[in-house]
This record gives structure tokens, C-alpha cells and sequence, in this order.
């Protein structure tokens, strides 16, 4: 009897062959799936996470991987993905199995995926966009840039519910750990709960807030290393809702801070802007121009910095493929100091960046270019030759001088006018400079914006909002399939795996024109 889950254990016999011949459709994208993707490269992959030496033979992991695909490219869920393998003969062929073996129940995709994470899927990815490099459907001429929003998996708490819910999830460990200190600790919440039964909110969240103090505090107070090996699990969830706790404990505590945690179902799903506001994440995308293929993907909370995360994408690109991007076209979150001085670099990434400008500040008076910095950048020369105080700054502005001009100067400059028009004797001041410090890379963003290779890239950017378009509304990826900034990226990674396995299949077939097959 052969081993179960071994290659020779599915290996198919003459008479399932014979049966596949006759029921299979002459076309459908799985057929050319299996044969125009490198399936055996991307095993390599997934193999790498699995020991082989050791216990009973593993399911074979690249079955695994084609299960998770399916599931991406056909929009099912783990139990219908496997429910349509025991019954679709068409998906059976396409995972190379005989007609009756067995198959893996939906709990194993979830196991999958935890032993490959987010790094081993996006190690996947990479080897699939080395298949299409050998192939030659990629170029670096230029990468098209753009993100959207991705909703949590969760129903966003008040924040008294939000306690709540911590509280109950800190007490299942107390409880496994002493179960008298963890009866006390209701006790103590059912009669915060019956004092605070009429008053006010804010009197209930205090009085919430400091009961889980109270909790966290004997947590704390738990010794770092487990008592016996067989608590290691056990302790692993300790210290993952201490630190959760004490995460939210400094959000109330501080609410100015920004970044709060909104959900202890989904802790890493934050607030930000989109349009409107709302609660999850967001997917970042980048793609070649010319095949359209995806070629970096990456998900960061819903408040993270996209323009950071362009120098990231562009990073990871370039490191793992070894390939030099010559342009970028992004949106106007492109529009960015740092952003900017770091991709155009020559020593450094050396990719031009093309980004529509924002609107200039308009400025009553001479332009705050036209006032120029010393050598030491601590004062500036205005027109008319005067020189400025020191320079000082703004906390909400950390990448800006400020300079002010001596009242009576101003007021006896015959340029006063032409500089400050709307300067008057009761002025505190004379005239305010700021300079920015990426002032040059914002210059430079607004020549370019006038040039004819400008409007020739920006013709090509709307390529890039379609695919997120396919992402978020023909693959399911608006609203998140599970909890956690890495599960969530898991997901974002295969549905682009497949929605790049699909374009590579229409170019490799020659059923799309592609500036890179000419």
C-alpha cells in the first residue's frame, strides 16, 4: 500500500487518464494554466517551508498551492474550493490527482497558510514574476503606481465595548492560570458594571479603563518564562494580549496620540481616508506598463504613509530581481519631499518620478523662491538685500523654516509693495518666509509636469487604476477575508498571484497586444 500524501500516492493511473480525455473541454484557463505556468519553480518555493525528514509525509505542498490559487482565481472559500474539487473533474486535472483519491479537508488550507505566512507567499509571488522575466514579458521602462482601500473583517467597537471585549479576553487567561484570582476579578467587573449602571459615559469608561489596569498590573506580574513546557502556548497568549492591552490602555489614556488600536478581533486594523473614512487597510500596487503584469504588492495599515511605502515597493523590486526601474507615475500622493529626494537620487534608486504637482500656495508678494538661503541656512536674503532673523520651525510642519523680517525694515524697503502688499503699521511683524526643505524635488516635480513626456506618462496611468479596480471588485479584495495585517496581506498577494497568472496567460497565447512582445 503506498504512503498516503506521497508523489506516487497520486500518481494517475491509464484508466483515470483515459476518463480525463474524454470529459475535459478542449479550452479553459486551468488547462493553460497547467501548462504555460512553471508549477514545478513555484513548488520549489512552497517546499522550502516543509521538513521532509522528519514525522509522516506531508500533503504534497504544491497541491496545497493550487488549492490557494483556485480559491483566488474562482472567488470560493476554503470549504466550497475543496467541496468543488471532489465533484469538478476539470479542477481534479488541474491538481494532477487521481479521480478517487482523497483530498485535504478546508482546515489543512488554513494550516497552509500559517506555515508559509505572508513571507512564504510573497516568496511565491516573486518566483512567478521570475517566470515571466525569462519569459520576457517584463520591461523596466516604467512601473505604474496606485492603492485603495481594504475594510476589516470586523464590526469597529464603542470604546466601552472595546474594554469590554479586552477585558473578557484578558480574563479567559487569567482564568487558565488561577482560576480564584480570575473569579475575584468578575466579581470586581460585575460591580463596576451595577455602580456605573446610570451615570455617565465618561464615568464609565474611567471605571472600566481602571479595572483593566487592575488586570494588566497581575498580568504583568506573571513570571516571563512559562512554569513547565507544557504552558508554552498558554504563556505565547499572555504576552500577545499584555501587549495588546497595554496598547490600549495608552490609547485611552492618551487619546491625541493617534494610531489607536480599534478592534481586539483585528488589532492591526487602523482608521484612515479614502474618500470617506474608514476601518482596515490599505493594498499598494505596482505595476509594469507594458504587460500589465503586477509586479509588487504590499499592505500597510489604513493610516500608513503610501508615498513611504512607493520607496519600499520600488526596494523590493529592484533587490529581488536585480532590475533598475527608469520611471514611476503615481498619483498625487507622489507629490512628496522626501519621497521624491530618495527615488530620484543617482547615488541611490535613481527612478524618475512622474506625479502631478500640487497647487502652489498662493503667496501675496515675491514667491518664497526668490529669497535666498545663506550658507549655514539659518537666515535668508530677500529681494531688496535685507537679511531675515533666525530660522524657526512648526511641530505640525517638520520640514519647513520659517523666517521673519524686522517690522521697521519692511515698512522703509521700496519694495514693500511688491513684497508684502498687505503689510500695515500695526503689523507685529514684517514679511514671513517659509522654505522647505525639498523645495528643489518640488520644483523639479512642477517642470517636469510641463513637459511633453509628462502628459505621455499620465496617458498610460489609468492602466494602473483598472487593475485595481480587477483587485478590489472582480477578486473580492475590499473587504478583508481575515484578521491581521499579515493574513491580510496573504490575501492580497494571492489574489494578485492570480490575477497576474490570468494576464501572463492571455500574453503568453498572444490573445493581448503588448508593447513588450514586439
Amino acid at each position: 500500500m503506498l504512503a498516503p500524501w506521497t508523489d506516487k500516492f497520486y500518481k494517475i493511473p491509464d484508466s483515470d487518464l483515459a476518463i480525463y480525455n474524454k470529459v475535459l473541454p478542449a479550452e479553459s484557463p486551468l488547462l493553460d494554466a497547467l501548462e504555460l505556468i512553471d508549477w514545478t519553480a513555484l513548488d520549489g518555493q512552497v517546499r522550502s517551508f516543509y521538513c521532509e525528514k522528519y514525522g509522516q509525509p506531508a500533503i504534497l505542498p504544491l497541491i496545497m498551492l493550487k488549492l490557494e490559487f483556485l480559491s483566488f482565481f474562482y472567488r470560493l472559500s476554503d470549504a466550497k474550493v475543496i467541496e468543488r474539487c471532489q465533484t469538478d473533474l476539470l479542477f481534479r486535472w488541474f491538481l494532477q490527482v487521481p479521480i478517487g483519491s482523497p483530498l485535504p479537508n478546508s482546515s489543512s488550507l488554513t494550516r497552509f497558510r500559517g506555515r508559509l505566512g505572508a513571507e512564504g507567499f510573497k516568496k511565491v509571488f516573486d518566483q512567478l514574476i521570475s517566470s515571466a522575466r525569462e519569459q520576457d514579458l517584463l520591461k523596466d521602462r516604467l512601473r505604474l503606481k496606485d492603492a485603495s482601500h481594504v475594510l476589516a473583517n470586523v464590526a469597529i467597537p464603542t470604546t466601552l465595548n472595546l474594554l469590554a471585549q479586552l477585558r473578557n479576553r484578558m480574563l479567559d487567561i487569567v482564568r487558565q492560570i488561577d482560576q480564584q484570582s480570575a473569579i475575584g476579578f468578575e466579581i470586581k467587573a460585575e460591580q463596576v458594571r451595577l455602580e456605573t449602571a446610570q451615570a455617565e459615559v465618561e464615568v464609565k469608561l474611567q471605571s472600566r479603563l481602571e479595572l483593566v489596569i487592575d488586570i494588566l498590573k497581575w498580568l504583568q506580574e506573571q513570571p516571563p518564562e512559562p512554569p513547565s513546557p507544557k504552558c508554552g502556548s498558554l504563556w505565547k497568549k499572555l504576552a500577545a494580549i499584555r501587549h495588546l492591552a497595554e496598547k490600549i490602555v495608552r490609547d485611552c489614556q492618551q487619546p491625541s496620540q493617534g494610531d489607536r488600536t480599534l478592534s481586539v478581533v483585528d488589532s492591526d486594523a487602523r482608521r484612515g481616508m479614502h474618500g470617506n473614512f474608514y476601518e482596515g487597510y490599505m493594498v499598494d500596487v505596482m505595476m509594469d506598463a507594458e504587460s500589465q503584469l503586477i509586479t509588487e504588492v504590499e499592505v500597510i495599515p489604513a493610516n500608513g504613509a503610501e508615498a513611504n511605502d512607493t520607496i519600499h515597493l520600488i526596494e523590493m523590486e529592484q533587490q529581488t530581481h536585480g532590475n533598475q526601474i527608469e520611471q514611476i507615475s503615481i498619483d498625487g500622493c507622489g507629490f512628496n519631499g522626501p519621497m521624491l529626494r530618495t527615488l530620484e537620487d543617482p547615488a541611490g534608486l535613481a527612478v524618475e518620478v512622474i506625479t502631478p504637482p500640487a497647487a502652489r500656495e498662493k503667496t501675496a508678494g515675491f514667491a518664497a523662491s526668490e529669497f535666498q538661503l545663506n550658507e549655514d541656512k539659518t537666515r535668508v536674503t530677500c529681494p531688496g538685500g535685507q537679511v531675515s532673523g533666525k530660522a524657526w520651525f512648526k511641530k505640525e510642519k517638520p520640514h519647513s523654516r520659517f523666517f521673519n523680517f524686522g517690522k521697521k525694515r519692511c515698512l522703509a524697503c521700496p519694495l514693500l509693495s511688491q513684497c508684502h502688499p498687505k503689510m500695515k503699521e500695526t503689523s507685529r511683524w514684517g514679511r514671513q518666509v517659509n522654505k522647505n526643505e525639498y523645495e528643489h524635488e518640488y520644483e523639479r516635480a512642477r517642470q517636469k509636469s510641463m513637459t511633453a513626456e509628462y502628459e505621455r506618462v499620465r496617458r498610460e496611468h489609468p492602466a494602473i487604476e483598472r487593475k485595481i479596480n480587477e483587485i478590489v471588485r472582480h477578486h473580492g479584495g475590499r473587504r478583508a477575508r481575515y484578521w491581521g495585517l499579515n493574513k491580510v496581506k496573504i490575501q492580497q498577494i494571492m489574489t494578485c498571484f492570480a490575477i497576474n497568472v490570468k494576464r501572463m496567460l492571455k500574453l503568453l497565447k498572444g490573445e493581448v497586444h503588448a508593447l513588450c512582445m514586439q
